[in-house]
């Protein structure tokens, strides 16, 4: 286990710029009994207000629960990169099944299928500047807006509208969404998404995508 992990709580920022900023921040509860049951994380989740809270039920062996403001997630991509940076494993469990883990040059990535990720509707507009130029949608649907800002290089501007009507209008970073992306283009894709955060997606082996990242800690672990 990771040096990085204490009893305190946490905050990261997932899916940073190579300069280290942007990035979707992440709630981090290290040690999960504290709130044993789910409608206890649920209401920490909500006062939180971030875009997702992940538990740490079991930080040796990877288990861990994940939460929005409004609801529970059998599935996350940005959760789950980064745990996988915090706790330094080579796989998380999840209830769908194991979550391999991976690292190269500052960047964490997980493996994970296109059919555990909850529905979303990729929407593809002609330029980068349309996809800028958007307003929130009114919720009832979780909207994945995209543009090639260059398509024989792979990269890709996108904003993320999860539409939950939880309070979360826009997300500045989304791992799910990149991966059924990728998945749908079958090829590796580099995403800018919201103000600047970055996105790495690969097509794996068997049916899988990969999705990687940069992770940087908000403040410091209180020990």
């Amino acid at each position: 286990m990771n040096d990085r992990v204490t009893h305190g709580p946490l905050l990261l920022r997932v899916f940073c710029d190579p300069n280290g900023d942007h990035g979707n921040v992440l709630g981090v509860v290290r040690n999960g009994s504290i709130f044993p049951d789910e409608k206890s994380r649920q209401a920490l989740a909500w006062k939180l207000g971030l875009s997702e809270t992940v538990f740490i039920d079991d930080a040796h062996r990877g288990v861990v629960d994940i939460y929005t403001p409004g609801t529970r997630l059998p599935f996350a991509g940005y959760p789950l990169v980064g745990v996988a940076w915090l706790l330094g494993l080579e796989k998380l469990e999840l209830p769908m099944g194991s979550i391999l883990v991976r690292r190269t040059d500052g960047v964490t990535w997980i493996r994970a299928r296109p059919e555990w990720v909850p529905p979303r509707t990729l929407r593809q507009y002609d330029t980068p500047q349309e996809v800028e130029a958007l307003a929130a949608p009114e919720p009832g649907e979780w909207v994945y807006a995209w543009a090639w800002q260059d398509e024989a290089d792979g990269r890709i501007r996108a904003r993320g509208f999860p539409g939950r009507g939880d309070g979360i209008d826009e997300d500045e970073a989304t791992g799910a969404a990149a991966l059924l992306l990728a998945d749908r283009l079958g090829r590796a894709v580099t995403i800018t998404q919201g103000n600047g955060s970055q996105i790495m997606a690969v097509p794996g082996p068997e049916g899988t995508t990969d999705i990687g990242g940069r992770v940087c800690a908000v403040e410091s672990p209180t020990h």
